[in-house]
Parts: C-alpha cells; structure tokens; sequence
C-alpha cells in the first residue's frame, strides 16, 4: 500500500464538494441534454429521508445513491397541475460507499447517477443514458 496520502488526516468530501463534482458533471454532459433538462433542480443530501425510503420500500438508506423526484416527461399532460420543480436528488454517504469499493472515480460516479436520474425526467431507456455518458466521456 502506498504511504503517499496520511489517511489520519483525509476528509471525506463534503456536501459542497459533491455540489461541486455535480456541477462539473452537469457540465460535461451534451448541450442539448442540459437544455432541456434546465428546469431539474439537483439536491445533494447525506440521505434520502425516511419517508423516501419508506416510501420505496427501501431498509438500508445507503442502497439508494440518487432519486429523481417529479413527473416524467413521457408522463406529463398540459392540464396537469404544476406540483413544484422537479428534482434529483444525489445522496453523499450511499455514494461514498459505492465509491469506496474502487471501482470507478468519484466524480464519475456522480456523473452516472446524475444522468441516470435525470434520464427518469426524459424517460429515457438504459440504452439512451449509456449514450449520453459516452457523449459525456464516462464510459
């Protein structure tokens, strides 16, 4: 193992730290998918809250990295009463964890679960959002 980072004294990033990455990433995505995506309001929270979780049916709060938040685009009418902004929400801990396991960078990782969610908004497919992270150079 490398001596070259003095672990006693490392700091997990912050919330401001990952608003940061999130922005970084929003940035590197396809101008045209920013556009129309401009509307989406991106949180970053420690944890989803419990009412998120129970309402998902989720037990463990670091299973759920992202959330996306509103009505789908493929799901919205013109006579639908407007609800709020629509939201997603990246969570810090689940996604520390995730990266933790060395797989991918950090800042990758919350590139991949920003498109992902906001791929929810679209309704876009699996197939759509890889699409969008080569054009966004994550993959």
């Amino acid at each position: 193992m490398s001596d070259s980072v003095n672990w006693s004294d490392a700091e997990a990033p912050s919330l401001a730290d990952f608003e940061s990455m999130a922005t970084a990433a929003w940035n590197r995505l396809p101008g045209e998918f920013r556009r129309a995506a401009a509307d989406v309001v991106i949180r970053v929270e420690d944890f989803a809250t419990d009412e998120v979780l129970d309402s998902m049916g989720i037990q463990d709060p670091f299973d759920l990295t992202g959330l996306y938040q509103g009505v789908s685009n493929d799901k919205k009418s013109v006579s639908d009463v407007p609800q709020g902004p629509d939201m997603v929400f990246l969570y810090r801990r689940p996604l520390l964890d995730e990266w933790a396991e060395g797989e991918v960078r950090l800042g990758d990782l919350i590139a991949h679960v920003l498109i992902h969610e906001i791929g929810h908004h679209f309704g876009l497919s699996d197939d759509d959002m890889a699409r969008i992270e080569d054009q966004a150079s994550l993959s």
